[in-house]
């Protein structure tokens, strides 16, 4: 197994090719093009084995409102492990890349968590959001009751003292405001 972190910018396209095929497989085709949008722009965590690219995460960068702050966020995006080697510790070499990048690089770390994945990011100390969730979108701030009970923080190197019954105010992308 290596582990290999890169920006998007220093992928390759057929990096890029396979990172998706990844996802599609390990989303069951559950991964549309605005989510790939949101995997790409950031720093990736690449795991690979001797059949090539076995697991994946991004971390990109968003701005959150805590309290009266904007807060540099490292979201976690594109979490996914090639099926034949799940529960071989990839996806923790994985988060373990994307966690330092985090710890180093922002305030906050944040990420939407499927129930399939929830257990990995709470076991890895990932703490989830009991308060209301909400984006800045086109027409004000508007709630995301969808990502309610599946968003997971961890104080990056500024946000410490976190109320998690507070409230997160997302910045705006594409596909989050319907």
């Amino acid at each position: 197994m290596t582990l290999r972190t890169a920006h998007t910018a220093g992928l390759a396209p057929g990096e890029l090719d396979a990172i998706r095929a990844l996802l599609d497989d390990a989303f069951d085709g559950d991964f549309g093009d605005e989510d790939w949008d949101h995997t790409l722009g950031g720093v990736h965590a690449l795991v690979h084995d001797a059949r090539g690219l076995a697991a994946h995460g991004a971390v990109v960068m968003r701005r959150v409102r805590y309290r009266t702050r904007w807060l540099r966020t490292g979201y976690v995006e594109g979490v996914a492990v090639r099926r034949d080697v799940r529960r071989q510790g990839f996806g923790g070499a994985v988060m373990g890349a994307l966690e330092e990048i985090v710890t180093r690089a922002y305030d906050l770390g944040a990420l939407s968590a499927s129930e399939d994945g929830a257990a990995l990011y709470a076991a890895r100390g990932w703490r989830a959001w009991q308060g209301p969730v909400l984006a800045l979108g086109p027409e004000g701030v508007v709630r995301l009751p969808e990502e309610e009970g599946g968003t997971y923080v961890r104080s990056g190197g500024g946000a410490t003292d976190l109320d998690l019954a507070g409230e997160l105010v997302f910045d705006w992308r594409d596909g989050d405001v319907l």
